[in-house]
């Protein structure tokens, strides 16, 4: 039971960083930005949520 929780709990915050990494990539070409920096802003995304659940735990 723990370990289908934490498998179930992992997916979620995953699927959710990489929900915010695509907004903010995609905010970030709607502001004009190249594309390298929407994809640099999309990886800060990603590593931010990813460290703030890591951080959580």
């Amino acid at each position: 039971m723990t370990v289908t929780v934490v498998l179930l709990t992992t997916t979620l915050v995953t699927v959710l960083a990489l929900l915010a990494a695509a907004g903010a990539g995609k905010l970030a070409r709607m502001d004009s930005a190249s594309y390298p920096t929407a994809l640099a802003r999309a990886a800060a995304t990603f590593a931010a949520v990813i460290t703030l659940a890591a951080l959580l735990t």
